[in-house]
């Protein structure tokens, strides 16, 4: 097999067909376990820290033992809202007219005081309830995009089944304690990165540090926002029962070029300011301790793979999304990536079609991560002439 440093091409071509294959990115070796340096000691009954640029785990404790998620459930609320918005089912600017329903929450201390039967705007309630955690906001949007509270929350629970949240059951809206409401900080993260991943449209909405609606204003109850300029989000939440929680983003250049996004989640915490603290040191030891490194950038032609019965003799493979790994500190210039080509690879191929497969190999030889290698451009097949006298070529071949 050759090595191929990043920015090299190479006709090479593996003797054998690769096979199952994942659709994304996978880890295949947690970033802890080659960690130069120790994470901190923190206070969070729970927690996991996760490079959301290359998809990666890079330290964690006790992240699938089942809490409370308290006001962290809005996450998944506001991913489903997002998911309305971005396929127009609602839009920002549309009225709605909450229930009676919001009622049974007018002594939470998190809502945002809308009125039952009082018109209120999508927009509202969306930065209602991500900014000042309005339990009120939560209901509203639940019945306007699930058409009641009970089918939302059959949504919340079939969209964490697709996200992987396979230590999650929802049965409310806003986190209010419940046996059958819990979670794991594991699966807190991915619907985390998810939520910034699929709508970067609406994430920004994270950061903001107050609303005011009806004439009261209330900052955002993420501290962070104020203490570290690259912290851009996310969610806080408390009960009794959870404790103090907190899921915090933060986004820092890479000196290759791009930027490199961390998401820790600290459940369990006894103190408000413990949830803050041990957030800005998972966070700073996650930048510290680990470099993420670009193997491929986008739509990088890596290898030139013959083509078999095309109108091209060879197509440029590559990534359509820029593929990163974060690896201890040192530790990325000793690995190298590898490829591996479908072989042969027969005309037609579509632009995006998967012909093989990437990895990223440490010195000791382990596969850190692999992600799946595309045709980037069409190829389509050659004409009668073209394919019968590939088809001998490749008759001469096997017979070799």
């Amino acid at each position: 097999m050759r090595f191929l440093s990043s920015g090299q091409q190479s006709s090479f071509v593996s003797p054998s067909i690769v096979r199952n294959i994942t659709l994304g990115a996978t880890l295949l070796a947690s970033a802890s376990a080659f960690a130069q340096v120790p994470p901190p000691v923190v206070n969070a009954g729970s927690w996991v820290l996760v490079d959301a640029t290359a998809n990666q785990v890079l330290a964690s404790g006790n992240a699938d033992e089942r809490v409370e998620p308290a006001s962290l459930t809005k996450l998944m609320t506001a991913y489903l809202v997002f998911e309305a918005l971005q396929s127009k089912k609602i839009s920002m600017e549309q009225i709605v007219t909450p229930s009676e329903a919001v009622r049974r929450v007018r002594n939470d201390e998190s809502r945002m005081f809308i009125e039952a039967n009082k018109p209120v705007s999508v927009h509202d309630l969306v930065y209602g309830m991500i900014i000042q955690s309005g339990n009120d906001a939560a209901i509203a949007l639940a019945e306007l995009v699930g058409g009641s509270e009970a089918n939302f929350v059959n949504m919340m629970n079939a969209e964490a089944q697709k996200l992987g949240m396979t230590h999650t059951h929802f049965a409310d809206v806003n986190g209010m304690p419940d046996p059958n409401h819990y979670t794991t900080a594991g699966d807190l993260a991915k619907v985390s990165t998810h939520l910034i991943r699929d709508y970067p449209e609406y994430y920004n909405i994270f950061s903001v540090k107050e609303f005011t609606y009806n004439k009261i204003k209330q900052p955002n109850r993420n501290r962070l926002l104020w203490i570290d300029p690259t912290v851009d989000g996310l969610k806080t939440g408390h009960t009794k029962a959870a404790g103090y929680c907190l899921i915090a983003s933060a986004k820092r250049p890479l000196a290759s070029g791009g930027n490199r996004r961390l998401v820790s989640v600290v459940m369990g915490e006894q103190k408000e300011r413990d949830r803050v603290q041990d957030s800005m040191k998972l966070l700073s030891y996650g930048y510290s301790a680990y470099d993420s490194t670009r193997i491929y950038a986008a739509n990088q032609a890596v290898a030139t793979p013959r083509v078999y019965k095309g109108a091209l003799d060879a197509v440029k493979v590559g990534v359509k999304k820029d593929q990163y790994v974060t690896l201890p500190k040192g530790a990325a210039d000793k690995a190298k990536p590898q490829i591996e080509i479908t072989s042969p690879l027969i005309a037609p191929l579509a632009d995006g079609q998967q012909v093989g497969t990437a990895k990223f190999v440490g010195a000791d030889g382990k596969v850190l991560t692999q992600f799946p290698l595309v045709a980037l451009e069409p190829v389509p097949q050659a004409g009668i002439a073209g394919r019968v006298w590939d088809s001998l070529m490749l008759m001469f071949n096997k017979k070799k």
